[in-house]
């Protein structure tokens, strides 16, 4: 089938180099000229593993393109997928659908035949509509079908989670549109992956209630983390009791600095200012946005208390900027909130993130951006781990301790044990644990 996947950033990228790699002919488009042609030359706008080698097999066997022109993609494709930006809008938590509408005003202009118009992108309830609503006005005689059909990649895992997902959601009453998502999604079947088709509204709330339901199991591990540290409990050994049970599961039960990233701050939010809207609010989310943000802010006191309460003129050593390891993406990551709140106390601070690096200097002042974890440790105060990377989980602690001007660590992922670290001669600090 041929497929046309408007907007080549994460998920429209990894979307399209997959479905390339299943056998279905794929133009990715993007208005930003410089990002195609990095694309056309074999680089990569993102980082994720394994993204690049997928992308360059897929375009050497002539199934992935990149262009500009959308016209001359959408005319040829079967189904046009909407895979743009949809952040949090500025001032009310809405998702700005700006770029959706104008990707579905662009696409009815040029479409020819029957064409099913995917909805990629995370987007709220009733979206779907509105973009048949667009389309109808642009185009009354057309004949089209809109489907909602939601991503669950997570970054770092991203062409497993497309190649094996747990489930593939498809929302769409149209028998036409079905069987062109049936067809696209074909090679599933041999895995057996559960296809959930369901109606198109419902389809986008599955989206934000998975989510939401993530988000809230990392905050509460993160309150019972708290708990933990007062009453000499160790939450990793109680998400593990919990987590045995089949109807908890053990996933996203790791204690640390609160989430961040691309999908759950901007879809918290607007599944909260979505459920506002019906009048029907969703205070267990509402209370995750707040519960999750204080917690940023509290991480920063944690490592101030590690400086004996003083940080004016101190330095501190942070490992990892990355809301996440195996991205180079820091939107809305915890290290965003922690470093400015450690500056404003007169902190100075040297960072080292393996991907983050270029991201970091557009978003953090004054950050000391080093080479290599080490070069963060020297002469710092405090050395604080904030994002898990692999790298991270064998450090040459003796070299470290010899580097800094007081063994002290603080580290919010709990990479590593407290007996081992207090035998090593560290003051260590981590994340509910004594």
């Amino acid at each position: 089938m041929r497929v046309a996947m408007i907007g080549a950033g994460y998920v429209g990228l990894v979307s399209g180099a997959c479905f390339a790699d299943f056998g279905h002919m794929v133009t990715c488009v993007d208005k930003d000229a410089g990002k195609i042609a990095r694309l056309k030359d074999g680089g990569m706008p993102i980082y994720e593993p394994g993204l690049d080698l997928l992308v360059a097999q897929n375009v050497r066997a002539g199934r992935l393109d990149f262009t500009t022109d959308a016209a001359s993609a959408v005319r040829q494709a079967d189904a046009v997928f909407i895979a743009v930006g949809t952040p949090s809008r500025r001032g009310d938590g809405h998702a700005d659908l700006s770029y959706v509408y104008a990707a579905a005003e662009e696409i009815a202009q040029v479409m020819d035949g029957f064409t099913v118009i995917v909805t990629k992108s995370t987007v709220p309830v009733g979206t779907g509509d509105e973009i048949e609503a667009i389309v109808r006005r642009v185009r009354p005689a057309a004949q089209f079908a809109v489907v909602s059909n939601p991503e669950f990649l997570r970054e770092g895992a991203a062409i497993e989670d497309f190649k094996r997902p747990d489930r593939v959601v498809v929302g769409t009453e149209d028998e036409r549109a079905r069987a062109v998502m049936t067809e696209l999604y074909r090679p599933l079947y041999l895995n057996e992956t559960p296809i959930v088709f369901t109606d198109r509204r419902t389809s986008e709330l599955i989206k934000y209630a998975a989510n939401g339901f993530l988000a809230l199991k990392i905050t509460f591990i993160n309150e019972m983390a708290d708990l933990c540290e007062a009453v000499g409990a160790d939450v990793q050994q109680v998400a593990r009791g919990i987590g045995l049970d089949k109807r908890i599961g053990n996933k996203f039960l790791h204690a640390g600095p609160g989430f961040g990233g691309s999908c759950f701050p901007k879809d918290t939010l607007a599944l909260a200012r979505t459920a506002r809207d019906a009048a029907s609010p969703v205070t267990l989310i509402e209370t995750t946005i707040a519960v999750n943000d204080a917690r940023k802010t509290a991480m920063a006191l944690r490592i101030v208390d590690a400086l004996g309460g003083e940080p004016a003129g101190k330095t501190v050593g942070v490992l990892g900027l990355t809301f996440k390891p195996n991205t180079d993406d820091m939107r809305d990551a915890p290290s965003l909130a922690i470093i400015p709140a450690l500056q404003a106390l007169g902190a100075h601070v040297q960072a080292f993130d393996p991907e983050g690096a270029t991201e970091a200097r557009q978003l953090l002042r004054d950050v000391a951006l080093k080479d290599d974890p080490y070069g963060a440790a020297e002469g710092a105060d405090v050395l604080v781990i904030i994002t898990e990377w692999d790298q991270f989980r064998a450090l040459d602690l003796d070299r470290i301790k010899l580097l800094m001007n007081r063994p002290a660590l603080v580290d919010l992922r709990n990479i590593y044990k407290p007996a081992d670290m207090r035998a090593r001669g560290f003051d260590y600090s981590s994340v509910g644990r004594a």
